[in-house]
């Protein structure tokens, strides 16, 4: 089966487990009066209403490109990408300012063992629902299922932390009644917002460049230049290369020079295969070229990826 096909089943896997852990942890933290327990839910509920944003841009992104739309809907994939980050800013600024009012009147917690059970039960399910994530998210490139695996991936690490909060003042309570322990609970919480405040600003840097249509990284720009180089002599050289990318698709334009004597058949049979080899890396690729006649001017344009001005171009490009 395509890969693609396993995009809205992984988001919605998503969608049920957040909805789960959202309830279990609310429950679990009014009844043993843990804010950091609370900022765990209310984590996770960021995490739900990401991966109901997730699931929507799915779904959009892959329909295919309409007369209102001829580059495709993949850019639905970046801007729900931010927007998930967006919320997360905004949930880690409530938990944060929970935590610091409990801080100033820390509380003792009761049923500790509870919220031990449930962040443990959390820690185990995001591991296994975003290893599918970011399994699937890889392999469709789909910045979405990205941006919600490392929702959830932060979440397993914000969970762990509180578990292990959780775990010191279980003992402390078990082997040191005496000890005041009760601060450490509020303190998780605000490391924990800490954390997922660092993960939301990754998640915009990647989810937002996209959306300026920033270049293609330079890596990618390289095996290009290889792939296109790799019909010489039939080619002199090319320019104006510009490339863009919205969601896993990506759009690849330029000027090919060939021989002025060249037929229109054979340099059209040229950009068919150069669309070819470029489409055999980089899957769902958009390619457009456009066949130019090299008089030996040899503008500045040009000079840069010329074989003939440039002996040593064709050497960098293979």
């Amino acid at each position: 089966m395509d890969m693609k096909s396993y995009k809205t089943p992984v988001a919605l896997l998503s969608v049920v487990s957040n909805a789960t852990l959202v309830l279990l942890k609310l429950i679990v933290g009014i009844v043993i009066g843990s804010v950091s327990v609370i900022s765990e839910a209310i984590h996770s509920a960021v995490d739900l209403v990401a991966a109901l944003i997730a699931l929507f841009s799915v779904r959009t992104s892959a329909k295919p490109a309409d007369h209102e739309h001829p580059y495709g809907h993949g850019k639905v994939e970046n801007i729900s990408g931010t927007i998930e980050a967006i919320l997360i800013f905004f949930a880690a600024g409530f938990i944060i300012n929970e935590a610091i009012h409990k801080l100033s009147n820390p509380q003792p917690l009761e049923l500790v063992g509870w919220g031990l059970m449930v962040m443990l039960f959390s820690c185990v399910m995001n591991i296994i629902v975003s290893h599918f994530l970011f399994k699937v998210g890889h392999a469709t490139e789909s910045v979405a299922l990205e941006a919600d695996a490392w929702h959830l991936r932060t979440d397993v690490y914000t969970s762990a932390g509180v578990l292990a909060a959780l775990s010191v003042i279980w003992a402390g309570k078990l082997f040191r009644p005496d000890l005041n322990l009760n601060w450490i609970d509020p303190v998780a919480a605000i490391a924990v917002a800490l954390l997922i405040i660092r993960a939301a600003y990754e998640m915009v840097r990647k989810s937002a460049r996209d959306i300026l249509d920033a270049s293609l990284p330079d890596e990618e720009l390289s095996r290009l230049r290889t792939l296109i180089f790799g019909q010489a002599p039939s080619i002199i050289g090319f320019h104006d290369l510009r490339t863009r990318k919205a969601g896993s698709t990506r759009f690849v334009e330029f000027h090919l020079l060939v021989n002025q004597d060249m037929t229109v058949s054979d340099s059209h049979a040229i950009t068919q295969v150069i669309g070819y080899e470029i489409r055999q890396v980089y899957p769902d690729t958009h390619v457009t070229i456009h066949i130019e006649p090299c008089d030996k001017t040899c503008p500045v344009k040009c000079k840069k990826n010329c074989i003939l001005t440039d002996r040593e171009g064709l050497a960098r490009g293979r």
